[in-house]
């Protein structure tokens, strides 16, 4: 009997792919292998998937360059969670016989998560469960509440527009901004259209909820920063590039904002030695937007028929070139 294809699951963190779905239309005909810690040395990770001729990946948790591709020339089929992956060079894998198709996902997973953790921010959750876990002083923090306050939010796609709706269902005051018909987005969605500096000079939180490509990257700049409130906070959870970094640390060190809450960023894992680990100020997450029992079941769901599909040369859900 010849050897089964192996499918090789990478950044399975929670160990959840086998559990999220059911593989068994797939059984005797792949060996299935997760791996659930996560590779940077792309020396490391090609002895990984030497013999892999299908890769599940997660997210954009593992990025495939062309010189990745070249050193892995058993693969045929590289499956992405989801339909959009920044981390893969697409052209690249065509032009080495490698397909890439994507799976479905929730959005609503990533806007619950991005209003959950601006909330816990703003009401000072954490500082007050840990220090009643500690058995500390009766109340410590002095929490914010959001009815008349003003959200300002930048990008009005599918979770950007899920943002606006979260917002004056608690009584905001809400502005947003897009790239296309401002005007009339803005009107169909019953909120005031600005431009990217007008909203972070107005805001009291400034969400963004923007796609990350060539225009939007670095798209919030010291200059943006500087522009906001002294009171004000940043929430991202949209993708890490598309703040300056640096800038939000610095303007974070000097308290010129109050705060910022996060879910992205340019480097992830996040470093042990990050300042978002240490500052006060930052209410972070690891990147669990995404992260839900619902959304892995569609995920790993739908990579399993993708597989099952790719193997008896049936349509697939392919991604086309960045």
């Amino acid at each position: 009997m010849p050897d089964l294809p192996v499918c090789a699951v990478l950044d399975d963190y929670q160990d959840a792919a086998r559990v999220s779905a059911d593989w068994s239309a797939l059984e005797g005909r792949i060996t299935l292998r997760c791996h659930s810690d996560h590779l940077d040395d792309i020396d490391a990770l090609a002895e990984r998937l030497a013999d892999a001729e299908i890769i599940l990946a997660m997210r954009e948790r593992t990025p495939f360059t062309a010189e990745l591709f070249d050193r892995l020339p058993r693969l045929k089929l590289l499956v992405t969670t989801g339909m959009r992956n920044r981390s893969i060079d697409i052209a690249a894998a065509n032009a080495r016989g490698v397909t890439v198709c994507g799976t479905g996902a929730f959005g609503s997973a990533a806007a619950e998560l991005a209003w959950a953790a601006m909330m816990a921010f703003e009401r000072q959750i954490p500082q007050e469960v840990n220090n009643f876990r500690a058995a500390g002083p009766w109340q410590v923090a002095l929490g914010r509440q959001l009815e008349g306050r003003r959200l300002g939010v930048l990008g009005l796609g599918k979770i950007g527009t899920r943002m606006v709706r979260y917002g004056q269902a608690f009584g905001m005051q809400v502005a947003g901004w897009t790239r296309t018909d401002l005007a009339g987005k803005a009107a169909k969605l019953g909120i005031e259209g600005l431009s990217p500096e007008a909203l972070f000079e107005t805001s009291d939180i400034v969400m963004i909820q923007l796609v990350q490509n060539a225009q939007t990257e670095g798209m919030v700049t010291a200059d943006m920063l500087a522009r906001m409130k002294p009171d004000a906070i940043l929430v991202n959870t949209a993708r890490g590039p598309i703040v300056d970094e640096d800038a939000l640390v610095a303007a974070l060190e000097a308290r010129r904002i109050r705060g910022a809450v996060i879910d992205v960023f340019g480097t992830e894992p996040l470093p042990d030695d990050h300042p978002f680990r240490r500052l006060d100020n930052v209410l972070a997450t690891p990147h669990i937007g995404y992260v839900t029992a619902e959304n892995y079941g569609v995920y790993y769901g739908e990579a399993v028929e993708d597989i099952a599909a790719w193997l008896d040369g049936a349509p697939l859900r392919v991604l086309t070139p960045n």
